[in-house]
């Protein structure tokens, strides 16, 4: 039935050796049987892809507490942090309300429109929150922003779809690498581009667009860099199948299955898979969960908190950073991570595992935490030392546990 081009097939997410015509998910399974290779050019679509998604979280640290300030919503300067805390959470308020439900859609109609949808939905409302004119515009764009963006759902799904299975530890790893370089980049976008008149008054006179507006220029950069993977989404394939059968085809359908079943081959596929357990009741893959739920609220409450802090006046306890000063953090810190997971995380594991790894890096990171108040009493060259340092350190390590929640996962369930 498999070739010949005559719209014969069988069902390919059971029989991989056979297709449908027509169907895209058999379109792409073709493709990886005839080319066994790693898929780069696939992967680096999904990794730019995770990048620029993620980059509006990132951006948004180094210069949120101005931003806050300039929108006059505090009456206080001790009030800044308090309203900050809504607009970096809403977009994950928006995104935990929606992930579950985009992730029934992507398997419903597919994963590529899913995917549009995220890039274009980043690309609209990170455009109109630049141009926020009241805090509540900024909440609600934010709000929208993450409630619109089902990427992570999906785009992990096609990262396994779009490879071969001794290729799909690669797919996988594309979430944390997108996620060090968006720090990386998207901090850098931040805390350079933000008040672009006070910065680069030449370039940017205080009467333009970027004066009325002083926060627009890094959301700009990005959407326009959102704007290029949209358009490049045209050459995306999709890796969801879509049979379209006939009473003639499903016949011929049901009689190649009833023969492998009869061969044996259908059951020893099958009937190793555990498919009817509640997965609540499997409790090394709930615990790996658990923790990956715990770590995520850490570092999602660390960033937001470091930069508040960081910006702070010395006199509330912060450290009078100014937002490059903190994007320069997040560089070093994204870098730092970028190498770390690919030259030193994987030998540690090879060594540790992944459960003690973890263990140590969650103590470690613990520790950590109780070595940031004295230091808003180093001078200044040693505490952008010291800084950088902790922050490099606190980030690799909650970064170790994130992956190895990934891994445990992973191995949690056939």
């Amino acid at each position: 039935m498999a070739g010949g081009g005559e719209g014969e097939a069988a069902a390919a997410p059971l029989l991989a050796h056979v297709y449908f015509n027509g169907c895209p998910g058999c379109a792409v399974d073709r493709w990886k049987a005839e080319n066994p290779g790693v898929p780069y050019r696939h992967f680096f679509h999904i990794w730019i892809i995770i990048l620029v998604c993620c980059l509006p979280i990132s951006s948004l640290f180094p210069f949120l507490y101005f931003m806050i300030r300039d929108l006059r919503i505090a009456k206080r300067v001790e009030d800044i942090g308090f309203y900050a805390g809504f607009v970096g959470a809403s977009y994950m308020i928006g995104r935990t309300l929606t992930s579950t439900a985009w992730g029934m859609v992507a398997d419903r109609i597919g994963r590529k429109p899913v995917i549009v949808l995220a890039i274009f939905s980043t690309l609209v409302f990170n455009t109109l929150f630049g141009l926020s004119m009241n805090y509540w515009m900024a909440l609600a764009t934010r709000f929208l922003l993450g409630s619109l963006n089902g990427l992570i759902g999906p785009i992990r799904a096609y990262a396994v779809e779009v490879c071969r299975p001794e290729h799909q530890a690669i797919g996988f790893s594309l979430v944390s690498t997108a996620w060090a370089i968006s720090i990386t980049i998207g901090s850098a976008i931040g805390g350079y581009l933000a008040q672009p008149t006070e910065k680069y008054s030449k370039l940017f006179p205080a009467n333009s667009l970027f004066g009325r507006f002083p926060y627009f220029l890094p959301c700009l950069c990005i959407s326009v860099f959102c704007l290029v993977i949209l358009i490049s989404c045209i050459w995306l394939p999709e890796t969801m199948h879509k049979h379209k059968l006939d009473k003639k085809e499903d016949q011929e359908t049901e009689s190649l299955i009833a023969h492998l079943a009869d061969s044996g081959e259908f059951f020893q596929q099958h009937d190793s898979s555990p498919s009817n357990k509640n997965l609540f009741k499997n409790w090394p893959l709930m615990s790996s969960i658990i923790l990956f739920c715990i770590v995520s609220f850490d570092e999602t409450a660390y960033t937001e908190i470091f930069s508040l802090w960081a910006e702070s006046d010395r006199m509330y306890g912060g450290l009078s950073f100014s937002s490059e000063d903190v994007g320069q953090v997040f560089v070093v810190t994204g870098v730092s991570i970028l190498l770390y997971q690919t030259f030193i995380y994987p030998q540690i594991v090879k060594v540790l595992g992944p459960i003690k790894t973890s263990r140590i890096a969650a103590i470690l990171s613990m520790v950590l935490l109780f070595t940031y108040p004295p230091m808003t009493h180093l001078s200044r060259l040693w505490l952008s030392i010291i800084v950088n340092i902790a922050s490099v350190l606190k980030n690799n390590f909650v970064v170790n546990v994130v992956t190895c929640s990934f891994i445990l996962q992973n191995n949690s369930v056939p």
